[in-house]
């Protein structure tokens, strides 16, 4: 199973974003797809998610600006970030989690600054 991120780059405050994560490989089905970040110094934390057929669950911080997508029949999530800041200036991973064997992938990161 692989995750390859697409996205990132420098952005004003204000601005917006969109970071895709596709996953190919062998999945179940049943899967949870989504994206964590990782600033300077700081543990790698939750962004949002999505399960199958669920609806997306997001941190406190981005709630409301932040948009979670996903198309399950490409195994594709998209994050759109609108209104961004700068502390949302990390390293975002996308990660998946597989129902069927409980194992967990992350992509390799990819990173975005928020340029006040």
């Amino acid at each position: 199973v692989q995750l390859q991120a697409f996205g990132g780059g420098l952005v004003q405050a204000g601005g917006s974003l969109r970071l895709s994560c596709a996953v190919s490989g062998s999945i179940s089905s049943l899967n949870i797809m989504g994206w964590y970040r990782q600033a300077p110094g700081k543990q790698r934390d939750l962004v949002a998610r999505i399960a199958t057929g669920g609806r997306p669950t997001y941190a406190d911080s981005v709630q409301g600006r932040f948009t979670l997508s996903r198309d399950s029949a490409k195994n594709t999530v998209i994050l759109q970030m609108n209104s961004l800041k700068p502390e949302d200036t990390a390293v975002y991973y996308c990660n998946t989690y597989d129902g069927g064997s409980g194992s967990y992938y992350w992509g390799q990161g990819t990173k975005f600054t928020v340029s006040s």
